[in-house]
């Protein structure tokens, strides 16, 4: 009797994980930051990649705030260090309704690049550009 009712409650529905394993997760390349499409999407990591190759990746969950000033740039504090990310145009709407600095505070950006110094002079004046990731 009881094996009875381990069977038929106890199964796991094989179509269940299937879904599961067929949702993946779609990264937006918007040049200077990675977006993450999904609307419940969330980053457990956020790497920032300098453009002399050298790559750090904190975690969101150690981040205790985050600042936008307009003339310092995004200020990323994170468990007693500080990571700057200084550049041009970092609060433009890049996409529609994506935004840099909103969207790391939301969590929805696993990258962040440093732009080369060819691709930042021939960037219009309207683009985002990300001139320097201190850390």
């Amino acid at each position: 009797m009881i094996d009875k009712i381990l069977d038929k409650y106890g199964a796991r529905d094989a179509g269940a994980n299937d879904n599961e394993s067929q949702e993946e997760v779609v990264v937006d390349d918007l040049g200077a930051f990675g977006f993450l499409r999904g609307s419940r999407e969330r980053a457990t990591m956020l790497e920032l990649r300098r453009k002399d190759g050298s790559i750090l990746a904190v975690a969101y969950g150690y981040m205790d705030k985050a600042e936008f000033d307009p003339s310092d740039g995004i200020t990323l504090h994170l468990a007693g260090q500080q990571v700057r990310i200084k550049g041009r145009n970092l609060n433009v709407e890049v996409h529609p309704k994506v935004r840099l600095f909103e969207a790391i505070c939301r969590h929805r950006v696993p990258w962040i690049q440093e732009c080369g110094d060819s691709d930042g002079l021939m960037a219009t004046s309207d683009k985002l550009v990300i001139e320097a990731i201190d850390w």
